[in-house]
């Protein structure tokens, strides 16, 4: 048993400047005397450890060691293939530990602290910070960060996704915040900055490369597993998760943003910054300020642009949601501007509906107009239908419209009753009807049908009875003849001719 130095410490504390017993020191330190007694003997000498006794391994060590030597990765089980092969008859799991502790350890690598001078580097990243329920939608939770290299001063800003139109967002509310940027932006190896890597070749991102030469800076990625060459921003998104976002409670993304934004304002900018301890990051950027690019005349558009085929509704969608258009645009290819508040839907260069954005899932986002005018049209459309039905049944139905149009009448009330009347009493009857109705100068579907009762009962016939069945089933119904019997009178009359 191995006792801690502390212990022994004690024991010989209590014995040489106590003058304590043995089984004093024993009963008040809980141990046995024996142990008491061992650590008192062996005061002064130096440790022995273990006996090492002999193991079947050691004639093949020299050879393990060598193999090792050559291939450091090289798993145990393959290890101890091969000298299971040379003679060796020990058990698997022993002959693990004991590759373990003889496997060379890798060496670690030293980094040297990467200094920058003011306004000229910044580094830029991605973090994701789980996930926020909008309405019936969960959508990702991604925080864009970037920090310059020099002052330390911290831009953070949160988006419902990683988008490249996002990030360049970012960018553009970076620069207009610090009235600047820096001459180099250093980015990880993200699909937002490089598309494709071999080696030392890199491919950007082309929108990437466009918004760099829009604002004049170097875009320049990190080497692959170099940590301390974006050390900075990846601290500082580990300081904005444990001081700003922990047990942090919000309402909505606005919310969060106007939040992050105090953060960056307040507490962030008034921390000690590392460069010099005795100023603050507020300081710092104060006298960094002056030595960034300045801003352009105009930004870089950041929209997202997408082409959508419009179907046979009067919709639109995107980003999870429907938006409605004009009933005049539908079955064509549209274009859709959006940001992160309105969305614009254009044919051509012409703007046809101009919607709040929602990040919601499944909503139809209308404008009142749209909907108003296709429902007037459809209406419409059925008056029209309507009518021309009539016209072709009654022609003085015509007349009568004409009529009640001058009146001030509904046309599509009376010509909804006229049909009603059509379908009881034929198209006969109502022509008649109508004709007495006009003669009598009421043009009125109450005066069609006044007319209508008087000439039933003047023929003394049952008032008709209306059915239910549609249209289409009513035209299947065909009148079955019924068979003459007196063809089988004759057929009779002659057998009894015969008898």
């Amino acid at each position: 048993m191995t006792l801690a130095p502390e212990l022994e410490a004690q024991i010989l504390r209590y014995y040489h400047v106590e003058q304590w017993r043995n089984g004093t020191i024993a009963r008040q330190l809980h141990v046995h005397h024996g142990t008491v007694r061992r650590v008192l003997a062996q005061a002064g000498r130096p440790r022995t450890g273990p006996v090492q006794r002999p193991s079947q391994v050691d004639t093949d060590l020299p050879f393990i060691l060598q193999t090792l030597g050559k291939f450091p990765t090289l798993t145990a089980s393959r290890l101890y293939a091969m000298v299971r092969e040379r003679g060796y008859h020990g058990g698997p799991d022993h002959f693990r530990h004991l590759v373990a502790r003889h496997r060379p350890r890798p060496i670690c690598e030293a980094y040297l602290r990467l200094r920058t001078l003011p306004g000229e580097q910044g580094q830029v990243d991605w973090a994701h910070f789980g996930h926020i329920e909008v309405g019936r939608a969960r959508r990702p939770l991604m925080a864009f960060v970037m920090v310059l290299s020099w002052s330390r001063r911290v831009y953070l800003r949160f988006f419902l996704d990683a988008r490249m139109e996002n990030f360049l967002r970012g960018h553009v509310g970076a620069f207009a915040t610090w009235s600047g940027w820096p001459r180099v932006l250093l980015y990880d190896n993200l699909k937002s900055a490089v598309l494709e890597r071999q080696g030392d070749a890199i491919r950007f991102h082309p929108t990437l490369l466009a918004f760099a030469g829009h604002y004049r800076f170097e875009p320049r990625p990190v080497a692959v597993a170099r940590g301390n060459e974006k050390g900075r921003v990846e601290r500082t998104i580990r300081y904005a998760r444990e001081s700003f976002f922990a047990a942090r409670a919000f309402t909505d993304l606005d919310d969060l943003n106007a939040q992050a934004e105090s953060w960056c304002t307040g507490q962030a900018a008034d921390r000690p910054c590392p460069e010099d301890t005795e100023i603050s990051v507020r300081e710092a950027f104060a006298s960094e300020q002056p030595r960034l690019l300045a801003l352009p005349e105009n930004p870089f558009p950041t929209e997202e642009v997408l082409a959508v085929k419009a179907g046979k509704s009067p919709y639109v969608r995107f980003d999870l949601n429907d938006y409605s258009i004009p009933h005049t645009h539908v079955l064509r290819l549209l274009t859709i501007r959006a940001d992160p508040d309105r969305v614009r839907i254009l044919d051509g260069g012409t703007v046809l509906a101009d919607h709040p954005r929602r990040y919601d899932r499944g909503e139809q986002v209308e404008k009142p107009e749209h909907i108003k005018t296709l429902i007037e049209r459809k209406r419409q459309a059925r008056h029209h239908r309507g009518q021309d039905h009539l016209a072709k049944a009654t022609p003085a139905s015509q007349d009568l419209l004409i009529g009640a149009a001058e009146r001030g009448g509904n046309l599509g009330t009376i010509t909804a009753a006229l049909l009603r009347l059509l379908d009881r009493y034929g198209a006969a009857e109502l022509q008649a009807a109508i004709l007495d109705a006009l003669a009598a100068g009421v043009p009125h579907p109450n005066a069609v049908r006044l007319a209508l009762e008087r000439r039933r009962e003047t023929r003394n016939e049952s008032p008709p009875v209306a059915t239910c069945l549609p249209p289409h089933v009513k035209q299947k119904d065909t009148p079955v003849q019924p068979h003459r019997l007196d063809t089988y009178d004759q057929l009779t009359g002659d057998d009894d001719e015969q008898s």
